[in-house]
Protein backbone atom coordinates (compact mmCIF):
# COMPACT_ATOMS: atom_id res chain seq x y z
CA UNK A 1 0.00 0.00 0.00
CA UNK A 2 0.95 3.64 -0.25
CA UNK A 3 0.19 6.13 1.58
CA UNK A 4 -0.18 9.69 -0.46
CA UNK A 5 -1.44 13.40 -1.00
CA UNK A 6 -2.29 13.20 -4.67
CA UNK A 7 -5.93 12.56 -5.63
CA UNK A 8 -7.34 9.16 -7.09
CA UNK A 9 -6.83 8.93 -10.61
CA UNK A 10 -3.80 11.22 -10.78
CA UNK A 11 -0.57 10.77 -10.71
CA UNK A 12 1.22 10.51 -7.82
CA UNK A 13 3.59 13.46 -6.36
CA UNK A 14 4.28 11.95 -3.03
CA UNK A 15 3.77 8.50 -0.92
CA UNK A 16 5.44 6.18 1.34
CA UNK A 17 5.71 2.68 0.23
CA UNK A 18 4.47 0.10 3.12
CA UNK A 19 3.58 -3.62 3.71
CA UNK A 20 1.40 -4.85 5.82
CA UNK A 21 2.77 -8.49 8.09
CA UNK A 22 -0.12 -10.20 9.41
CA UNK A 23 1.28 -12.91 11.74
CA UNK A 24 -0.58 -14.57 14.71
CA UNK A 25 2.88 -15.07 16.71
CA UNK A 26 4.28 -11.42 16.11
CA UNK A 27 1.14 -9.73 15.71
CA UNK A 28 0.13 -7.51 13.02
CA UNK A 29 1.78 -4.50 11.65
CA UNK A 30 2.36 -2.00 8.69
CA UNK A 31 6.14 -2.04 7.53
CA UNK A 32 8.46 0.61 5.49
CA UNK A 33 9.38 -1.86 4.06
CA UNK A 34 9.83 -5.49 5.20
CA UNK A 35 13.40 -7.23 4.66
CA UNK A 36 14.31 -3.85 3.31
CA UNK A 37 17.76 -2.39 5.02
CA UNK A 38 16.04 0.68 4.37
CA UNK A 39 12.84 2.88 2.86
CA UNK A 40 12.88 6.44 2.06
CA UNK A 41 9.78 8.20 2.11
CA UNK A 42 9.28 9.80 -0.87
CA UNK A 43 7.87 13.37 0.62
CA UNK A 44 8.53 17.06 -0.49
CA UNK A 45 8.27 18.75 2.49
CA UNK A 46 7.48 18.96 6.28
CA UNK A 47 4.42 19.71 6.18
CA UNK A 48 3.51 16.46 4.03
CA UNK A 49 5.39 14.15 6.56
CA UNK A 50 3.31 15.46 9.18
CA UNK A 51 0.13 14.92 7.49
CA UNK A 52 1.65 10.85 6.70
CA UNK A 53 2.01 10.01 10.27
CA UNK A 54 -0.95 11.75 11.56
CA UNK A 55 -2.89 9.59 9.03
CA UNK A 56 -0.52 6.80 10.30
CA UNK A 57 -1.40 7.15 13.99
CA UNK A 58 -4.72 7.26 13.32
CA UNK A 59 -4.44 3.92 10.98
CA UNK A 60 -2.93 2.15 14.06
CA UNK A 61 -5.25 3.71 16.70
CA UNK A 62 -7.88 2.36 14.61
CA UNK A 63 -7.19 -0.90 13.56
CA UNK A 64 -5.67 -4.04 15.23
CA UNK A 65 -2.01 -2.97 14.23
CA UNK A 66 0.99 -3.25 16.70
CA UNK A 67 3.27 -0.63 15.29
CA UNK A 68 3.86 1.32 12.54
CA UNK A 69 7.99 1.62 11.28
CA UNK A 70 9.29 3.80 8.49
CA UNK A 71 13.20 2.69 8.16
CA UNK A 72 14.44 6.11 6.32
CA UNK A 73 17.93 6.13 5.23
CA UNK A 74 18.31 9.55 6.33
CA UNK A 75 17.27 11.15 9.81
CA UNK A 76 13.32 11.77 10.17
CA UNK A 77 12.06 14.84 12.50
CA UNK A 78 10.41 13.29 15.72
CA UNK A 79 8.85 16.55 16.89
CA UNK A 80 5.24 16.96 16.03
CA UNK A 81 4.94 13.32 14.31
CA UNK A 82 4.24 10.91 17.27
CA UNK A 83 7.30 8.74 16.34
CA UNK A 84 9.83 7.38 18.48
CA UNK A 85 13.07 6.35 17.80
CA UNK A 86 13.54 2.58 17.69
CA UNK A 87 16.27 -0.09 16.09
CA UNK A 88 19.15 1.16 15.76
CA UNK A 89 22.18 0.03 13.07
CA UNK A 90 25.74 0.61 11.45
CA UNK A 91 24.73 1.59 7.11
CA UNK A 92 27.55 1.26 5.36
CA UNK A 93 28.27 2.75 1.92
CA UNK A 94 31.12 2.73 -0.75
CA UNK A 95 31.72 5.43 -3.63
CA UNK A 96 33.27 3.83 -6.83
CA UNK A 97 33.18 7.06 -8.96
CA UNK A 98 36.62 7.33 -8.17
CA UNK A 99 39.14 4.94 -10.17
CA UNK A 100 39.32 1.66 -9.79
CA UNK A 101 43.03 2.09 -8.85
CA UNK A 102 42.03 4.39 -6.20
CA UNK A 103 39.79 2.06 -4.73
CA UNK A 104 41.95 -0.80 -4.01
CA UNK A 105 44.75 1.37 -2.47
CA UNK A 106 41.62 2.04 -0.06
CA UNK A 107 41.28 -1.19 1.18
CA UNK A 108 43.31 -2.81 4.01
CA UNK A 109 46.38 -3.82 3.02
CA UNK A 110 46.47 -6.59 5.15
CA UNK A 111 43.27 -8.13 6.20
CA UNK A 112 41.49 -7.27 1.61
CA UNK A 113 44.15 -6.66 -0.53
CA UNK A 114 46.43 -8.96 0.48
CA UNK A 115 43.48 -11.64 0.76
CA UNK A 116 42.73 -10.84 -2.72
CA UNK A 117 45.93 -11.59 -4.38
CA UNK A 118 45.98 -14.81 -2.43
CA UNK A 119 42.59 -15.69 -3.65
CA UNK A 120 43.56 -14.95 -7.29
CA UNK A 121 46.81 -17.47 -6.89
CA UNK A 122 44.20 -20.34 -6.04
CA UNK A 123 41.93 -19.80 -9.69
CA UNK A 124 39.03 -20.64 -8.48
CA UNK A 125 36.10 -21.13 -10.69
CA UNK A 126 34.00 -17.76 -10.76
CA UNK A 127 30.10 -17.78 -12.06
CA UNK A 128 27.67 -14.89 -12.61
CA UNK A 129 24.40 -15.33 -13.04
CA UNK A 130 20.79 -16.20 -12.09
CA UNK A 131 20.33 -19.69 -13.22
CA UNK A 132 18.63 -22.34 -11.41
CA UNK A 133 21.69 -24.06 -10.64
CA UNK A 134 23.34 -20.88 -9.35
CA UNK A 135 20.77 -20.49 -6.89
CA UNK A 136 20.80 -23.96 -5.80
CA UNK A 137 24.55 -23.51 -5.09
CA UNK A 138 23.98 -20.65 -3.10
CA UNK A 139 21.54 -22.06 -1.34
CA UNK A 140 23.70 -24.91 -0.16
CA UNK A 141 26.39 -22.04 0.97
CA UNK A 142 23.41 -20.19 2.40
CA UNK A 143 21.92 -23.36 4.98
CA UNK A 144 25.79 -23.49 6.00
CA UNK A 145 26.25 -19.76 6.63
CA UNK A 146 23.07 -19.81 8.37
CA UNK A 147 23.87 -23.00 10.65
CA UNK A 148 27.46 -21.06 11.55
CA UNK A 149 25.69 -18.24 12.42
CA UNK A 150 22.90 -20.64 14.30
CA UNK A 151 19.99 -18.60 12.72
CA UNK A 152 17.30 -20.38 10.25
CA UNK A 153 17.64 -20.18 6.89
CA UNK A 154 15.18 -17.94 4.39
CA UNK A 155 13.12 -20.86 2.20
CA UNK A 156 14.53 -21.03 -1.12
CA UNK A 157 11.18 -19.76 -2.55
CA UNK A 158 12.28 -16.63 -1.51
CA UNK A 159 15.60 -16.31 -3.41
CA UNK A 160 13.34 -17.96 -6.40
CA UNK A 161 10.80 -15.05 -6.03
CA UNK A 162 13.68 -12.66 -6.18
CA UNK A 163 14.81 -13.81 -9.57
CA UNK A 164 11.81 -13.70 -10.51
CA UNK A 165 10.95 -10.37 -9.50
CA UNK A 166 14.21 -8.57 -9.88
CA UNK A 167 15.18 -10.09 -13.54
CA UNK A 168 18.18 -8.63 -14.73
CA UNK A 169 18.65 -6.34 -11.63
CA UNK A 170 20.16 -9.79 -9.45
CA UNK A 171 23.13 -10.90 -9.23
CA UNK A 172 24.32 -14.30 -7.71
CA UNK A 173 28.71 -14.24 -7.98
CA UNK A 174 29.83 -17.77 -7.02
CA UNK A 175 33.20 -19.43 -6.29
CA UNK A 176 34.02 -22.74 -7.05
CA UNK A 177 37.16 -25.28 -6.21
CA UNK A 178 37.51 -28.41 -7.87
CA UNK A 179 33.84 -27.65 -8.79
CA UNK A 180 32.36 -27.69 -5.04
CA UNK A 181 30.71 -24.09 -4.44
CA UNK A 182 32.60 -23.02 -1.41
CA UNK A 183 31.30 -18.73 -1.26
CA UNK A 184 28.51 -16.82 -3.22
CA UNK A 185 27.02 -13.00 -2.46
CA UNK A 186 23.65 -11.33 -4.06
CA UNK A 187 23.23 -8.27 -5.16
CA UNK A 188 20.66 -6.07 -6.23
CA UNK A 189 20.91 -3.43 -8.46
CA UNK A 190 18.78 0.26 -8.60
CA UNK A 191 19.61 3.02 -11.27
CA UNK A 192 23.15 3.79 -10.23
CA UNK A 193 23.38 1.91 -6.79
CA UNK A 194 24.29 -1.64 -6.49
CA UNK A 195 22.85 -3.40 -3.33
CA UNK A 196 24.79 -5.91 -1.71
CA UNK A 197 22.05 -8.20 0.37
CA UNK A 198 23.34 -11.78 1.44
CA UNK A 199 26.89 -13.47 1.33
CA UNK A 200 27.39 -16.69 2.50
CA UNK A 201 30.36 -19.10 2.38
CA UNK A 202 32.35 -22.69 3.52
CA UNK A 203 34.50 -21.85 6.14
CA UNK A 204 37.29 -24.36 5.49
CA UNK A 205 38.38 -21.85 2.72
CA UNK A 206 37.97 -18.57 4.58
CA UNK A 207 41.98 -18.54 4.82
CA UNK A 208 41.97 -18.43 1.11
CA UNK A 209 40.36 -14.75 1.22
CA UNK A 210 37.15 -16.48 -0.96
CA UNK A 211 34.81 -13.57 0.23
CA UNK A 212 37.20 -10.58 -0.13
CA UNK A 213 37.89 -11.69 -3.96
CA UNK A 214 34.06 -11.91 -4.21
CA UNK A 215 33.45 -8.22 -3.04
CA UNK A 216 36.47 -7.61 -5.60
CA UNK A 217 34.57 -8.91 -8.04
CA UNK A 218 31.37 -6.71 -7.17
CA UNK A 219 33.19 -3.47 -6.94
CA UNK A 220 35.15 -4.15 -10.22
CA UNK A 221 32.14 -5.24 -12.33
CA UNK A 222 29.73 -2.53 -10.43
CA UNK A 223 32.11 0.02 -11.98
CA UNK A 224 33.06 -1.29 -15.27
CA UNK A 225 28.83 -1.40 -15.78
CA UNK A 226 28.22 2.23 -14.62
CA UNK A 227 27.07 1.97 -10.75
CA UNK A 228 28.23 5.00 -8.69
CA UNK A 229 28.12 3.60 -5.47
CA UNK A 230 27.39 0.00 -3.44
CA UNK A 231 24.99 0.13 -0.69
CA UNK A 232 26.75 -2.75 1.67
CA UNK A 233 23.50 -2.85 4.24
CA UNK A 234 23.07 -2.12 7.70
CA UNK A 235 25.05 -4.07 10.97
CA UNK A 236 23.83 -4.92 14.01
CA UNK A 237 26.01 -2.84 16.58
CA UNK A 238 26.22 -6.06 18.60
CA UNK A 239 28.50 -7.34 15.41
CA UNK A 240 31.59 -5.10 15.81
CA UNK A 241 33.18 -8.15 13.33
CA UNK A 242 30.86 -7.47 10.49
CA UNK A 243 31.15 -3.39 11.02
CA UNK A 244 34.88 -3.79 10.74
CA UNK A 245 34.96 -6.17 7.79
CA UNK A 246 33.06 -3.25 6.37
CA UNK A 247 35.44 -0.64 7.30
CA UNK A 248 38.09 -2.62 5.71
CA UNK A 249 36.44 -1.86 1.85
CA UNK A 250 37.34 1.83 2.47
CA UNK A 251 33.10 2.45 3.11
CA UNK A 252 31.69 4.88 4.57
CA UNK A 253 29.26 4.92 7.66
CA UNK A 254 26.83 6.07 9.20
CA UNK A 255 24.07 5.92 11.88
CA UNK A 256 20.98 4.22 10.65
CA UNK A 257 17.67 4.97 12.97
CA UNK A 258 13.96 3.32 12.38
CA UNK A 259 11.18 5.36 13.78
CA UNK A 260 7.85 3.76 15.13
CA UNK A 261 4.28 4.64 16.35
CA UNK A 262 2.86 2.20 18.73
CA UNK A 263 0.30 2.44 21.11
CA UNK A 264 0.80 2.46 24.68
CA UNK A 265 -1.36 -0.49 24.98
CA UNK A 266 0.18 -1.91 22.64
CA UNK A 267 3.88 -1.05 23.81
CA UNK A 268 3.63 -2.73 27.17
CA UNK A 269 1.93 -5.61 25.11
CA UNK A 270 5.14 -6.67 22.95
CA UNK A 271 7.25 -9.83 23.68
CA UNK A 272 11.54 -9.72 24.46
CA UNK A 273 13.18 -12.17 23.10
CA UNK A 274 16.68 -12.84 23.98
CA UNK A 275 18.77 -13.44 20.63
CA UNK A 276 21.47 -15.12 22.48
CA UNK A 277 19.45 -17.38 24.16
CA UNK A 278 17.46 -18.14 21.04
CA UNK A 279 20.84 -18.21 19.19
CA UNK A 280 22.27 -20.88 21.84
CA UNK A 281 18.83 -23.46 21.16
CA UNK A 282 18.89 -22.70 17.78
CA UNK A 283 22.79 -23.82 17.05
CA UNK A 284 21.97 -27.58 18.61
CA UNK A 285 19.58 -28.37 16.24
CA UNK A 286 19.87 -30.37 12.68
CA UNK A 287 19.90 -28.37 10.13
CA UNK A 288 16.92 -30.05 8.40
CA UNK A 289 14.92 -28.68 10.85
CA UNK A 290 16.38 -25.58 10.54
CA UNK A 291 15.25 -25.53 7.28
CA UNK A 292 12.17 -26.10 8.13
CA UNK A 293 11.92 -23.47 11.03
CA UNK A 294 13.07 -20.98 8.09
CA UNK A 295 10.09 -21.87 6.25
CA UNK A 296 7.79 -21.73 9.08
CA UNK A 297 9.13 -18.64 10.94
CA UNK A 298 9.90 -15.73 8.02
CA UNK A 299 6.31 -14.83 7.18
CA UNK A 300 6.33 -14.20 10.70
CA UNK A 301 9.33 -11.57 10.49
CA UNK A 302 10.17 -8.37 8.39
Amino acid sequence: MVSTSSPSGQALEDGVVFCRVSSWITGTRLVSLPFADHCEPLLNDLGEYLDCTHWLRAECDGRVWKYVELRPLFPLPVAGSGLRRSQRYCFHELDTTPSLEHIFRRLHKDSIQRRIRRAEKERFGYEVGRSEPLVEAFYRLLRITRKRQALPPQPINWFKNLVAAMGDHLQIRLLRKDEIPVAAILTLRHRATVVYKYGCSDERFHHCGVMPLLFWKMIEESKAEGAESIDFGRSDFDRPSLIAFKDKFGTSKRLLQYYRYTTSVKEGAELSWDPHVMRQLLSVLPNSVLTTGGKLLYRHMG
